[in-house]
């Protein structure tokens, strides 16, 4: 999300929001002067809370969504009220490794290189149309740790500049 912020270049940031009510993302964003919204789906059930979301987005302006670090799947219901306007950062080469642990099952694969997409978000997990890769080298000793550290990088190179692209388009 910090990367998006700094590196806006054709877009500005109309509302950062989480699920996550104490996450270190919205106190930055407020330090940082943009407008923010939390609440946790816990006890409002996925439903209502995709409602006071979608509301909520509206009513900043928002035109497009840019995931990040956002880690529930979005029902069906809301990916088509934003269909072509939800875009996400994922942690391998798509379409290889969606869902989790990839770079576990990278090294597990014996795979020469490992890097980041960004992609569409629809309703099937991680299969969205891919906007932008980055690559990285998988380096003798390698763990899921190490190559997430260098896989990071490029994501924070990546998506800014994918995101400008896509909503100047």
């Amino acid at each position: 999300m910090q990367a998006l912020v700094e590196r806006a270049d054709g877009y500005r940031v109309a509302l950062v929001a989480s699920d996550k009510p104490e996450a270190a993302g919205l106190a930055w964003a407020q330090e940082h002067g943009l407008a923010t919204w939390a609440l946790s789906p816990k006890g409002i059930g996925k439903a209502a809370y995709e409602e006071q979301l979608d509301a909520a987005l509206r009513e900043a302006g928002a035109e497009v969504i840019a995931l990040a670090g956002y880690m529930r799947l979005l029902s069906d219901a809301f990916v088509a009220r934003w269909r072509g306007r939800i875009v996400n950062v994922h942690p391998s080469l798509l379409p290889r490794y969606k869902g989790l642990d990839t770079h576990s099952r990278a090294i597990a694969a014996g795979d020469a290189e490992a890097g980041c997409s960004v992609h569409l978000v629809t309703e099937e997990l991680d299969g969205g149309a891919v906007l932008g890769q980055a690559r990285v080298p998988v380096l003798p000793g390698d763990t899921p740790d190490t190559l997430a550290t260098r896989v990071l990088v490029e994501e924070h190179r990546l998506y800014p500049r994918v995101l400008a692209e896509f909503v100047t388009q």
